[in-house]
């Protein structure tokens, strides 16, 4: 009898992380458990005005993610549904955190579906913990020079502090 390869459980964990927040680090992490690879992919989305680049974002989620050996991080600027046949991945991981949440991103999904029928999309419920937390809150705290600590990884923190110390 033949072995068949498997072919590897591919995700792609897209957002604009900006920054990475300790709600995102719990999706991570529990995504990675479920997939052979997981793509942590950074929205290069022009319509926004982020406070770290794409290649910071990247770079801080590599640091926060180096724990996990499955977990590969990319940034795209296309469909979504290109770049997962580039990746030759069929999942999109996303995070909920309220109904408000679920109605956009089932949109999204569906439109994703509509797009590429092979490509499925998984919603993970976001620990209730983290459920209020969003980068937009973390950034408002942080350019008043809030404690951010319990909201994002340390290094996540100091990149913050270092971005708003001259504001």
């Amino acid at each position: 009898m033949e072995h068949q390869r498997k072919t590897p459980r591919i995700a792609v964990y897209p957002g604009s992380f900006d920054p990475v927040t300790k709600g995102h680090m719990d999706i991570i992490q529990r995504a990675s458990r479920q997939f052979d690879k997981l793509i942590v992919a950074v929205l290069n989305n022009l319509s926004k005005n982020p406070l770290f680049t794409v290649d910071e974002r990247k770079e801080l989620l590599g640091t926060v993610t180096a724990h996990l050996p499955n977990v590969e991080i990319d940034s795209f600027r296309d469909l979504l549904v290109n770049y997962m046949d580039l990746k030759q991945a069929h999942v999109i991981v996303r995070g909920i955190r309220s109904v408000t949440d679920f109605e956009y991103e089932l949109q999204l999904a569906s439109t994703n579906h509509k797009l590429n029928s092979e490509v499925e999309t998984i919603f993970m419920m976001t620990n209730p913990k983290y459920s209020y937390l969003s980068s937009s809150v973390v950034k408002e705290i942080a350019s008043f020079h809030g404690d951010v600590g319990d909201l994002v990884p340390p290094e996540v923190e100091k990149a913050l502090k270092e971005k708003f110390a001259n504001r």
